[in-house]
């Protein structure tokens, strides 16, 4: 793993495809021009409207999505993050999909964000992505080189450690959480949860986020950020479009692991085990 600048790019997509990607493509290029070489766009960056739309559009929205990742990290020579963006899995149902590509165009891994949304909020609002969304299976873990051992998960993954200690043990140096969380459940959870995976995992967090009015009554918090291995905040994008820039610091990370062993002292689970016994996840990577 090398030194390198990441972006975590802060977004507000709309139901309208097209302009959504021109957004994604102004911030990326800022990133670029700002030294950044691994870039991440958060959940739902190509498309974020009602579910009646989006499956209505599901093929579109899927191969465009796509295609813009695979032809933007090429263009820029970038380590490019999309996710999560729709996939079709059958009839009116998709997964949840982040896409990690590589400079030169390649897929260098593909997850299906394993924990849905299906919750009832204190403010009024009920959210059941598994109406749509088919659960993934996989842990996964990317190999990308000299930016390090990156391990991939989307926004309500954040809440379930054990995926994030499954990760560390597996060797992860770098976390990303692309994420849409929701303005109630942000304000208090979103900054705790992430310093939190940083600080047990001793690993660099890395989180694109979605931010303000979407459509109807959809309004998501923001403040994406990059964190250190001890837990400190580098960057916050704030309540706007934009980014949160930052360095990611081997040495430092390093330094954190001998001052705070805690992965060599974990004794609850081992590099070949699965952290839920009954669970049917597997490392992909």
């Amino acid at each position: 793993m090398e030194a390198y600048i990441a972006a975590a790019i802060q977004m507000t997509s709309t139901p309208a495809l097209q302009s959504n990607l021109a957004q994604a493509e102004q911030l990326i290029a800022e990133a670029v021009g700002r030294g950044a070489t691994f870039i991440g766009l958060p959940e739902n960056f190509a498309f974020m409207g009602p579910e009646v739309d989006k499956l209505a559009k599901l093929e579109t929205i899927s191969t465009y999505a796509e295609t813009f990742l695979i032809e933007t990290a090429r263009r820029h020579r970038i380590t490019l993050l999309g996710g999560g963006f729709p996939v079709p899995c059958g009839e009116n149902r998709f997964y949840n999909t982040a896409l990690l590509v590589g400079p030169t165009g390649e897929p260098l891994a593909r997850y299906e964000k394993i924990h849905l949304f299906d919750v009832n909020l204190p403010d009024g609002y009920t959210y059941r992505e598994s109406d749509t969304v088919v659960p993934g299976a996989r842990v996964v873990l990317a190999d990308a080189g000299p930016l390090g051992k990156i391990g991939v998960t989307v926004c309500y993954d954040l809440r379930f450690p054990e995926l994030y200690r499954q990760l560390a043990l597996q060797g992860a140096e770098v976390l990303v959480v692309p994420s849409a969380f929701t303005a109630y459940t942000g304000k208090d959870h979103w900054r705790p949860l992430l310093r939190t995976r940083a600080i047990e995992n001793t690993c660099y967090v890395i989180a694109p986020a979605q931010v303000g009015e979407h459509y109807a009554r959809r309004q998501t918090y923001g403040h994406a950020m990059i964190i250190d291995p001890w837990g400190n905040p580098l960057a916050d994008a704030g309540d706007g479009e934009g980014m949160a820039i930052a360095p990611i610091n081997p040495e430092r990370m390093v330094q954190v692991r001998q001052q705070l062993p805690t992965l060599e002292h974990c004794r609850l689970v081992k590099n070949d085990e699965s952290v839920c016994p009954d669970s049917k996840m597997n490392l992909n990577g």
